[in-house]
């Protein structure tokens, strides 16, 4: 399975942390690369206009691993990442 989301207001270090507090490693020097049991996540991120002149940090996350490893483990990446931006 595999599955890319985009998260704002986080930055590419917290949403590495968060991953990492679920379970995963990181396996590069970059720490774009997070890895865990059945799964792994690659990281990115970039400025984004919102309105006008606003613009905020967007994550995306690069989601692959087994199906029923990977379903709980996006659900609660999202609420920690919903949680920080807000």
């Amino acid at each position: 399975m595999q599955e890319t989301r985009q998260f704002r207001g986080i930055s590419k270090r917290l949403a590495a942390n968060y991953l990492e507090n679920l379970g995963g490693e990181r396996t590069d020097e970059s720490g774009d690369r997070i890895e865990g049991d059945g799964w792994h996540a690659d990281l990115s991120e970039e400025k984004v206009d919102v309105v006008g002149s606003i613009t905020l940090t967007e994550v995306t996350v690069d989601f692959e691993g087994d199906d029923g490893t990977l379903e709980p483990l996006i659900e609660d990446f999202a609420r920690k990442a919903i949680r920080a931006g807000g």
